[in-house]
C-alpha cells in the first residue's frame, strides 16, 4: 500500500494545484495566499462554493487532530512537514501522503 499511497498522493498535488495555477498565473495571487481577502471572497462567492468549502475545512481540522493523535501513537516524525504541505497545496495530496507516512512507521 506503501506506493499506492505515494502515487495517490502525487496525483492529489497535481490535480487540484492545475487550477490553483492557473489562477495564481491570471491573478498574481501565488498558491492563493498573496492576498487572503480575494481567496475567501472566491471561497464563498455563492451557496455552493460556501459548501464546499466550510466542508472541505472542517476536514482539514479533523485531519490535523487525528494526525496529531497518530504520530504521537505511532512515533511518526515530520508531521510538520504533512501540515505545511495541506496549508500551501491541498488535502487531497497530504492525506495520501500521511498514509504513506504512517503505513512506512508500521513496517
Amino acid at each position: 500500500m506503501k506506493r499506492t499511497y505515494w502515487w495517490l498522493s502525487i496525483v492529489g498535488f497535481i490535480l487540484p494545484n492545475i487550477w490553483v495555477a492557473k489562477v495564481s498565473i491570471e491573478t498574481g495571487n501565488l498558491l492563493l495566499w498573496f492576498d487572503p481577502r480575494v481567496t475567501f471572497t472566491s471561497m464563498f462567492a455563492n451557496d455552493i462554493s460556501s459548501a464546499f468549502s466550510v466542508d472541505l475545512l472542517f476536514v482539514v481540522l479533523v485531519f490535523f487532530i487525528w494526525t496529531y493523535t497518530e504520530t504521537q501513537k505511532l512515533k511518526i516524525k515530520n508531521l510538520y512537514a504533512v501540515w505545511i504541505a495541506t496549508m500551501l497545496l491541498g488535502l487531497a495530496g497530504a492525506f495520501p501522503l500521511f498514509l504513506y507516512f504512517r503505513e512506512r512507521a508500521a513496517t
